[in-house]
């Protein structure tokens, strides 16, 4: 059985879009599968059962490169493509293949606004790349794995979350990719149902103040309080998910869950918008099309630089209740 290394180090959602490559490798090409990943980001790598092995770095490449070379890959996957990557794989000195990034393609987009990027999910392209291993897109959709022992109980949380309740994602890593906390109160305001609040430790205060102002009495802050899959859990078992573009949006289609996704300062073409092939019906875009300054960054940054912030502040919050209602 060949072994073929895959290279993706980081972050979260960008490693549940990997997984359908994963799982391809494995069933359709029946290879030896080993993952190099920041050490941050193996248990989600362990916890997937199309993964034979898992490699990390934590601060320097060069850590991990003795290890590999033992390993003797006949192929390198290269879905990073950046200086680390090419280091590993001039190392490595075996045939590869790396993922094109389209950075000029951005680059133009968000300079100038013109659109040269190709009208593909991230994911499909990621299938392009691997069309030399013969491996193809089973159109199964992404994959996350959530351990036994992670599983979260809602009733636990509050007898209300043992029916239906929404799954709001409130966190980020860019300001400007964030909806702000009156507009999530003001949308959980207008909505009946229960609803989680789902962040890391730094947006807990976030998640108090939206409580504070939404006259939904039934708000639960899990914010810092749950491991990545604790929350993933939460995710799993909602009705429904309003996410910023983030992880657990991701995660969300992994589950094929209904998924309204709320878009900021970056764009729907880059082509990393929630991938649900068999229930596209599941995705709904909220977005301000309108503005000329969009996208401002292909990443994200701390405050809007034209400081009106309207990418997230003129979002309709009645269009984001009526298909939230729609699929309640």
């Amino acid at each position: 059985m060949k072994k073929v290394l895959l290279i993706r180090f980081s972050s979260i959602g960008d490693i549940v879009l990997t997984t359908p490559i994963v799982r391809a490798l494995k069933k359709r090409g029946n290879y030896r599968l080993h993952i190099l990943t920041r050490k941050v980001y193996v248990p989600i790598f362990e916890a997937n059962p199309y993964v034979d092995e898992v490699h990390f770095f934590e601060k320097k490449i060069s850590e991990i490169i003795p290890a590999l070379k033992i390993k003797n890959f006949d192929f390198v996957v290269d879905l990073q493509k950046n200086l680390r990557s090419f280091m590993v794989k001039r190392a490595l000195s075996c045939p590869s293949i790396s993922f094109p990034k389209l950075n000029k393609e951005k680059w133009l987009l968000v300079n100038f606004k013109i659109n040269r990027l190709p009208d593909l999910h991230i994911v499909d392209r990621y299938f392009e790349t691997v069309k030399l291993l013969g491996i193809d897109n089973d159109q199964a959709g992404l994959d996350f794995f959530i351990p036994d022992e992670e599983h979260i109980d809602p009733a636990k949380l509050d007898e209300n979350f043992s029916k239906k309740y929404i799954g709001f994602v409130i966190g980020g890593k860019h300001t400007t990719k964030i909806f702000p906390a009156e507009k999530v109160a003001s949308v959980l305001s207008k909505l009946p149902h229960p609803a989680v609040l789902l962040g890391g430790t730094e947006d807990w205060q976030k998640g108090e103040e939206i409580i504070a102002l939404s006259n939904n009495k039934l708000i639960y802050n899990a914010c810092g309080k749950l491991s990545l899959f604790g929350s993933a859990s939460l995710v799993k078992q909602a009705n429904l998910i309003i996410s910023n573009d983030t992880g657990l949006m991701h995660i969300a289609a992994a589950f094929q869950k209904p998924v309204i996704s709320l878009w900021g300062n970056t764009v729907v073409a880059f082509g990393m918008y929630p991938y649900e092939p068999q229930h596209p019906q599941n995705v709904v875009i909220s977005e301000v099309k309108e503005l000329k300054c969009r996208p401002c960054s292909k990443l994200g940054y701390k405050k809007c630089p034209k400081k009106h912030f309207k990418c997230m502040m003129e979002q309709d919050v009645d269009f984001i209740v009526q298909k939230a209602l729609r699929f309640i």
